[in-house]
């Protein structure tokens, strides 16, 4: 590690240890110093144009030197990684969401978060035969060359990454501690096999312990990676059920596993349904929903992305469907509605009559090969060509 990337780094680390900053706030500050380095070092009058809290005020200019001195330790480390929300390898999904983190820390290969992604989340307490539908699901979706995400959960999420990898696929967990605090403690095993074989993911300080609060805010990064959504079993207050709020609110499918009408577990699912989630008997649905739109992400990141260390990622999200779709007739209306002025998702599907979903995926789509230019507040416009 050169001195520059290490004065980098511990910038980083520090603005992501500081009390009540958040993503939101980080990204302003450094943004508007122009580096982290800067924003470490930044003014009073730039601390209070970002509105920056006093605790945070006090932590960036008098932060703790063991604990940064450890972080950077970690980061030295083979196969971990900070992704900033400025680089390149930052995944693509999860930056076009609202109050996306402004930092990953990664253990893995961070380019498999660029894979097309289905999320499994579900009940901690699952029934057998809750735990044998994630299974099935999982593994058949892993085959058909979707990566697997969850949330290292008890339950169905355990069950979802373990079959990934049974299937010799690929599976991503999105923990809600810091990646030195494996949380359930049950799951340290599992761990250390999807950081081998997959990637593990934080936003969190890595000595960060489990706190309820925290759940939440992983559920946003576990649909913001995804596609899709897919909820097996999960009661009327189950936080699976924010994972899939989440999904919809940008714009990604939400898919849910029916089941009897005895089972308690069983009510989450039905409420996503009533609400408009897909029903789903078989993972051969999800493929046929998701499976064209994979085609095309991975052809868009072939198209973008050159390094050699993307051209496996690219390839394998072309994989993740049956046949390609002829796109010109279907992004019409929605090229139709794009003009010279940006305009949010609402007023796209308003304009062009697709659903949130639809205009969501082709406007990540059409960002990814310069056709559409992506503008703060969610909106977006066409890229005519000179």
């Amino acid at each position: 590690m050169n001195p520059h990337d290490t004065a980098t780094l511990s910038a980083w680390c520090t603005l992501l240890r500081a009390p009540e900053l958040g993503p939101a706030r980080i990204r302003a500050l450094v943004e508007r110093a122009g580096s982290a380095s800067a924003a470490v070092a930044g003014s009073v009058k730039l601390l209070r144009d970002c509105s920056v809290p006093a605790a945070a005020g006090e932590a960036l200019r008098a932060p703790d030197a063991a604990r940064i001195a450890a972080d950077l330790e970690w980061l030295a480390q083979p196969g971990h990684h900070l992704l900033r929300f400025d680089d390149p390898d930052y995944p693509a999904l999860l930056a076009r969401t609202t109050d996306a983190p402004a930092a990953l820390f990664v253990q893995g290969d961070p380019t498999l978060l660029w894979r097309a992604q289905i999320a499994i989340v579900g009940s901690r307490s699952a029934t057998a035969g809750g735990l044998a539908t994630a299974r099935d699901f999982a593994a058949t979706l892993a085959r058909a060359g979707f990566a697997i995400t969850s949330g290292l959960a008890d339950g169905i999420d355990g069950a979802a990454h373990r079959a990934a990898l049974d299937a010799g696929g690929t599976t991503i967990a999105v923990c809600g501690t810091g990646l030195e605090l494996v949380y359930p403690r049950k799951h340290q095993a599992l761990a250390r096999e999807i950081a081998r074989h997959g990637v593990l993911v934080s936003e969190l300080p890595l000595d960060t312990a489990a706190r309820p609060d925290q759940f939440p805010r992983r559920n946003r990064i576990i649909a913001g990676l995804s596609l899709g959504t897919l909820v097996i079993e999960a009661g009327v207050q189950s936080g699976s059920l924010i994972t899939a709020r989440l999904a919809g609110e940008c714009g990604r499918e939400v898919f849910a596993v029916p089941g009897s009408i005895h089972n308690p577990l069983a009510r989450g699912c039905h409420r996503l349904i009533r609400q408009g989630a897909k029903l789903v008997e078989s993972a051969q649905d999800v493929v046929d929903e998701l499976g064209p739109l994979a085609r095309e992400l991975g052809a868009a990141l072939a198209e973008r992305l050159d390094a050699p260390a993307h051209a496996a990622v690219a390839e394998a999200g072309a994989t993740a469907a049956s046949a390609p779709k002829t796109r010109a007739s279907e992004y019409a209306p929605l090229l139709a509605a794009l003009g010279h002025d940006a305009l949010g998702i609402d007023a796209l599907v308003e304009r062009s009559g697709l659903t949130a979903p639809a205009v969501s995926s082709m406007l990540l789509l059409l960002e990814l090969e310069g056709a559409v230019a992506a503008h703060p507040g969610g909106r977006y416009q066409r890229v005519f060509q000179a």
